[in-house]
């Protein structure tokens, strides 16, 4: 199942896009992850929001959801202000029924080259600092521990601690 069709996400694909946030929330869930992600912290309204100031992107196999991310151009509440040089990528979520090995390192990829055709030269991310399995996870992608951030706020719940993470790009997305 690694044929995808990866395209923008639409007004019509906000629900599929919460019930992938919530799937993935539970399957953290049911693997002892508790301080990730919470079943109904995300609704439609938030998803609306990031294709507004951003870009939501959904990835289809064989007529299925596979995966989704959020891709911003900028993130002042982890990284603070900065030149518009990189693109950052949240919510990376994959659909753990409709998807094969290796879809979230695809999609990763797949956002990666978006953020390079805008001529961007860095991806960032940050991801929940004591959850050594994910950050182990973006290392192996190839990205590099940049920073920490404490206290950054959540949608739907309280701040949290973060690992700045980055990866510099060449002009066809990769390193």
């Amino acid at each position: 199942m690694n044929d995808l069709h990866i395209r923008p996400a639409g007004e019509t694909d906000l629900a599929t896009l919460v019930r992938l946030r919530d799937d993935a929330a539970r399957w953290m869930l049911a693997r002892g992850i508790t301080r990730q992600w919470q079943p109904g912290q995300l609704d439609e309204e938030h998803f609306r929001r990031s294709m507004a100031g951003g870009e939501v992107w959904l990835a289809e196999a064989d007529g299925r959801v596979a995966g989704a991310w959020e891709l911003w151009w900028e993130d002042e509440d982890a990284w603070g202000p900065q030149p518009s040089v990189a693109g950052y990528v949240h919510r990376l979520m994959v659909d753990r029924g409709n998807a094969g090995p290796g879809t979230g390192l695809i999609l990763l990829r797949a956002a990666e080259r978006r953020v390079a055709a805008t001529g961007r030269r860095f991806v960032r991310l940050d991801c929940l600092a004591d959850n050594a399995r994910l950050n182990a996870y973006y290392k192996d992608a190839g990205y590099r521990v940049v920073g920490h951030k404490a206290g950054k706020p959540q949608p739907g719940g309280p701040p949290k601690s973060f690992t700045l993470m980055e990866k510099a790009l060449g002009t066809d997305g990769t390193e």
